[in-house]
């Protein structure tokens, strides 16, 4: 809950006064999240690098163009901008035509560390990270962006509804649903 209302504070002073250090403890409080679900899409760590930038440069200029638009989430907008901006990438690799359907685990030491950080019940049932990430990749990708923003990310399901532009109800039915298709293919009981 304090999170939230420093979220506001801080939301409001950007809004208010361009204040780039309050913009900085945002970006700082989301960085990695949003590195981890960008790179989970983009498989390359250069890009998702650059992408990630984009959209705090993107997120940064919303908030002080448009004064009069309310957000009521931070994490909400910051999310919903990294999705756009992967649809966007999508987008331009089809049309240079390098799209790869190959979704391998990404060999990046430094991003199975982070996971392993972030999905620590899961490695202490006996479940290697890796493993894990290669099994989130065989889901399709609704099922994989709700797993990754609920257990990952860590975020709420108003926080996934408001980034998905859908109701509580089907983000928890989903979250059901892809936590069901992932213990089949993991074959959990």
């Amino acid at each position: 809950m304090r999170n939230l209302v420093n979220e506001k504070i801080l939301l409001y002073k950007i809004k208010t006064a361009k204040d780039k250090d309050a913009f900085a403890a945002l970006y700082d409080l989301y960085v990695e999240k949003i590195f981890r679900f960008i790179y989970f899409k983009i498989n390359s760590r250069e890009e998702a690098e650059d992408l990630t930038s984009d959209v705090f440069l993107r997120v940064w200029r919303y908030l002080i163009e448009d004064k009069d638009s309310a957000v009521r989430s931070f994490s909400a907008l910051v999310y919903r901008t990294a999705r756009n901006a992967v649809v966007d990438k999508y987008r331009e690799r089809s049309r240079r035509g390098d799209i790869s359907l190959d979704r391998d685990v990404p060999e990046d030491e430094d991003l199975v560390g982070t996971t392993e950080d972030v999905m620590i019940n899961s490695i202490e049932s006996g479940i290697e990270a890796a493993q894990l990430i290669k099994n989130l990749n065989k889901l399709k990708q609704e099922y994989r962006d709700v797993l990754t923003m609920r257990y990952m990310d860590e975020l709420t399901y108003s926080e996934i509804a408001e980034i998905l532009n859908k109701s509580q109800l089907t983000v928890r039915v989903t979250i059901h649903r892809a936590t069901k298709k992932l213990k089949d293919i993991m074959k959990i009981g």
